[in-house]
């Protein structure tokens, strides 16, 4: 099972990163990640609750639907499908707070590569080593903005 829990202070105010987190158009522009397209707009706001989209990692490509919408404080996900490893995804959540003028983020990915013994033993740990650093990356690049 990866387990993936990144923590940050952003020197960003809350609504600049919650923008920021759910501009699908501008994910291509964060480190790590090749592209990201709206599948399906969500049902009160094109990003939000029941939005689909899908992200390219370029060695990995997912879809996720965001489950849950609070704005600015809150952006639940759930990885739906994915490629070329499958992913079985339990939790995706960004809640973010303010702390100051900045903006506290805990940032937690939970799930399981389904491939029988390898997903256990090689992909979950090699996903939590480089979900956590892609997930403190995305938040540097958006301090840095």
């Amino acid at each position: 099972m990866f387990n993936i829990r990144v923590e940050r202070v952003v020197k960003k105010h809350i609504s600049d990163v919650f923008e920021m987190l759910v501009a699908h158009e501008d994910y291509g522009q964060l480190p790590g990640i090749k592209s990201a397209r709206l599948l399906e707009s969500g049902r009160e706001e094109r990003n939000g609750e029941g939005a689909l989209r899908e992200v390219d990692l370029g060695a990995l490509v997912f879809q996720e639907r965001i489950t849950h919408f609070e704005r600015p404080y809150q952006i639940d996900y759930r990885i739906e499908s994915s490629k070329p490893l499958p992913v079985r995804h339990d939790l995706g959540e960004i809640k973010l707070s303010e702390e100051g003028e900045f903006t506290r983020v805990v940032w937690a990915s939970k799930g399981h590569i389904q491939i029988p013994l390898l997903g256990h033993l090689l992909f979950d740990k090699l996903f939590n080593k480089q979900g956590a650093a892609g997930f403190h990356s995305v938040l540097k690049s958006i301090e840095r903005r």
